[in-house]
């Protein structure tokens, strides 16, 4: 019934085919090409919005052409509230999905369709369903890493930074939960607040990689570093933390902590944010490689490195790479985000970032 997806997924897999560049992109340098970007997202009336574990140069091209780069659920916001009328979202499918269960009336295009998320994939909305189906009195709570179909399935939504708060709140309620997709999250959310839960056996392949024996041994060559650790990460490195949080939370961090060296364990793409908060601070990656490693993804998920300058060229220039969602599933779908965004209002009026994935 549960499904596991260990770090040698894209092993048995294989990384999928890229699309092919367009004659033109392929003869331009890389400033004609971000150049030629910028003219096309304004011309198309398009906005580009980026994960924080994308590439450095489509997250500053987000940044200059007035888009925005940051976690899951804020790119879709983002999307909602900007005038214009196609969004970009560079980063994986959930993304693109759950931008456009925000933003029905947009075109939402993808810089790779392929790109995808080992979360997503060891849930399949089917076998989930029926995980619901054998436990009715449990309320469904998912985590924003899934599927459209997977959503429309569940009670609720949540991201990483709010999860603790609302199972809590569930918890002192009296309900039982039934959780999906990441084991380690749960487990963290479960220890956190002691809510009776029952988990879904997924996992991120990259988190699971970091290693809390060789952890260890960074810390101590670097007894003074603050050490940052996304909830998706085995109890064991989640207990070495001095901050435990979502992207937004580790970066904020990482810019407030008085600590001049940060070991951070999640996927290194956020460095490129994370330098540009605290320019004077050194931040080292949490190994991957040791006792037990296996190091398929090193820190840096396959998927967000499938996003490139070179296929953001190509989509707006050629279309395709559209998000669809069947009408009655993104209605469904639509059910649990509201009801995560309606709870984050209450527990911080006047603000939506709670931070996600």
């Amino acid at each position: 019934m549960t499904k596991v997806l260990s770090s040698s997924f894209a092993e048995k897999t294989g990384t999928p085919t890229p699309l092919a560049q367009s004659g033109t992109a392929a003869s331009m340098g890389p400033g004609e090409l971000v150049d030629d970007v910028k003219r096309m997202l304004l011309a198309q009336n398009a906005v580009l919005v980026a994960h924080y574990y994308t590439a450095a140069s489509l997250q500053d091209l987000a940044d200059e052409t007035g888009g925005l780069v940051s976690d899951s659920l804020d790119m879709a916001r983002f999307g909602h509230d900007h005038p214009a009328r196609t969004l970009i979202v560079a980063g994986v499918r959930f993304m693109g999905e759950t931008a456009k269960i925000l933003n029905p009336e947009k075109r939402v295009l993808m810089p790779d369709l392929e790109a995808t998320c080992s979360l997503d994939l060891g849930c399949p909305a089917d076998e989930f369903a029926e995980f619901c189906d054998a436990h009715p009195d449990r309320t469904v709570v998912v985590y924003a890493n899934t599927s459209a179909a997977v959503k429309a399935r569940a009670d609720w939504v949540v991201t990483s930074g709010i999860a603790v708060k609302l199972v809590r709140y569930l918890a002192q309620r009296g309900e039982k939960i039934l959780w999906a997709p990441d084991r380690y999250l749960g487990d963290y959310i479960r220890k956190t607040t002691g809510a009776d839960m029952l988990l879904w056996n997924g996992a991120c392949v990259v988190h699971e990689e970091f290693k809390a024996t060789v952890l260890r041994g960074l810390k101590a060559r670097h007894p003074d570093a603050a050490v940052l650790v996304h909830p998706e990460s085995p109890a064991g490195v989640i207990e070495q933390a001095d901050v435990v949080g979502s992207t937004t939370a580790l970066i904020d961090a990482a810019r407030s902590l008085a600590a001049n060296t940060c070991i951070v364990a999640t996927d290194k793409g956020i460095f490129h944010k994370m330098q540009q908060a605290a320019p004077d601070k050194k931040f080292l990656e949490a190994p991957t490689a040791g006792v037990g490693a296996t190091c398929e993804s090193c820190g840096h998920c396959q998927w967000m490195a499938m996003n490139t300058l070179h296929k953001l060229h190509h989509v707006l220039q050629n279309g395709g790479n559209e998000i669809f969602i069947d009408e009655a599933v993104r209605r469904r779908a639509m059910v649990p985000i509201t009801r995560l965004l309606d709870f984050a209002r209450a527990q911080h009026p006047g603000t939506l970032r709670q931070g996600a994935a």
